[in-house]
């Protein structure tokens, strides 16, 4: 079993033109023994934004805290504390942070694609 609190573990910060302001945590993944899934913790800060993308895997996605949006069938969404997403494979996705306090969510993924 791991107990932990998810800031105890180093991000990995992302703030390029593809990612803006993002700090990546893996908080079980590979090197914890799970087999089936990674989940790692995100935090959009003010202005940021993650990158516009596609891949072969699904997510799925808890949001903590803050207020954003997310890109999905298209169009501009409103998320915040409390909304379940559910992103299937190939669907092209993005995360912003649309409030002035820190977008928080944890996202899961399969086992197999890269963990950050």
């Amino acid at each position: 079993m791991k107990i932990i609190h998810y800031t105890s573990v180093k991000p990995t910060n992302f703030d390029n033109e593809q990612a803006k302001y993002v700090a990546g945590r893996v908080v079980i993944g590979k090197g914890d023994g799970a087999d089936h899934f990674c989940m790692r913790i995100f935090e959009i800060a003010s202005g940021g934004h993650s990158p516009k993308h596609t891949h072969a895997w699904e997510h799925e996605i808890f949001v903590h805290s803050g207020e954003g949006e997310v890109y999905g069938d298209g169009k501009w969404h409103p998320i915040n504390h409390g909304t379940v997403l559910f992103v299937p494979a190939n669907e092209e996705h993005q995360i912003r942070n649309a409030g002035k306090e820190i977008l928080v969510f944890a996202c899961l993924i399969p086992s197999g694609a890269p963990e950050l």
